[in-house]
């Protein structure tokens, strides 16, 4: 087949989150290439006419969409998905009503919810019905978090503040018009992190093994967050001590079957497919809490979604395939 791997264009200074899409292209080329398919990078932008007429007039057999986002707003996720789904173009990875729902973090929280799913409170102003505070919410530490970017953008110790309600209210006014507003306030689960990838298959998606992150060495009264510098900034403190592990215990036996139903249930609830992430917290009680669906999470060689499919077994050109199969049927 004749694949166009389809990401938003970034220039050459972008930041270095902005810059990995540029290594899952070729990451996701090597491995079609290895499977014996044509492939074309295609980057696009807010031109989306020009995105149209080149899909009429190339007609590629598959998109590969890596799409993150337009002109550097996260908030466009969706919309060259939707370009391709309305062109009728065939495309690996979640639709773009999936990516809409799930990239919306506090919307996604409301549809958790109101599913049964656990996931932490939290507070916002100026959002839609659903996604509006859940009700009173009386957590002491609250996390603050951009509404739709991602890659941890503006994450720092600062984001997490003490103090209840009122002081996460006073952080988010703080946060009003920076980079990555809207900003919400989620209530901050003291305990486990861990990461869950699902790769789509003939048979079903199938849950990768647990992924716990290890907060190594932390100092006493340093939050446990997996922050911007934690994923991007490689001579920080964050970015060494925050390890990935998937040496479970075998009394972690019960908590990582729950994850695993979490995982499958969100990715039934979101409709996804190809491939995706979920994170939870879990509290001192041992109760497991759905922090983010991640509907095309990083393809990168060394980010956690490989490192699931090297733990499961997977070979990285037999998981593309499987994405691949996942859209063509």
């Amino acid at each position: 087949m004749r694949v166009v791997i389809l990401h938003n264009r970034v220039p050459a200074q972008a930041a270095p989150d902005e810059l990995d899409v540029l290594v899952q292209v070729e990451a996701v080329g090597e491995a079609l290439i290895a499977l014996g398919h044509t492939v074309e990078p295609w980057g696009c932008d807010l031109d989306l006419e020009s995105l149209a007429f080149s899909l009429s007039g190339s007609t590629p057999d598959l998109v590969f969409n890596l799409v993150e986002g337009l002109d550097g707003h996260g908030k466009l996720i969706h919309v060259a998905p939707g370009v391709l789904e309305a062109m009728r173009v065939p495309m690996a990875g979640c639709p773009a009503e999936a990516i809409f729902l799930t990239s919306h973090k506090v919307l996604a929280k409301g549809l958790l919810r109101r599913s049964g799913l656990p996931t932490p409170d939290w507070l916002g102003e100026g959002l839609a019905d659903a996604a509006a505070d859940p009700g009173p919410a009386d957590a002491d530490r609250w996390i603050v978090k951009s509404v739709w970017e991602d890659a941890s953008l503006g994450m720092d110790d600062s984001a997490v503040v003490s103090g209840g309600a009122e002081a996460a209210r006073t952080e988010l006014r703080k946060r009003a018009g920076r980079t990555g507003s809207p900003w919400f306030a989620e209530a901050f689960i003291e305990g486990r992190e861990f990461n869950l990838g699902l790769l789509d298959g003939p048979d079903g998606p199938v849950v990768l093994p647990p992924a716990e992150i290890v907060f190594r060495d932390f100092p006493a009264g340093k939050p446990h967050i997996v922050g911007y510098a934690a994923k991007w900034h490689e001579d920080s403190f964050e970015y060494s001590h925050t390890v990935r592990s998937f040496d479970l215990p075998g009394t972690d036996s019960a908590l990582a079957t729950e994850l695993t139903r979490q995982a499958l249930a969100c990715w039934r609830l979101f409709r996804l497919r190809g491939w995706a992430r979920v994170d939870f917290r879990i509290d001192a009680s041992g109760r497991p809490f759905i922090l983010e669906v991640n509907a095309n999470p990083c393809l990168s060689p060394d980010a956690g979604f490989a490192a699931g499919l090297e733990r499961a077994g997977i070979a990285y050109p037999d998981a593309i395939a499987r994405i691949v199969g996942s859209a063509i049927g």
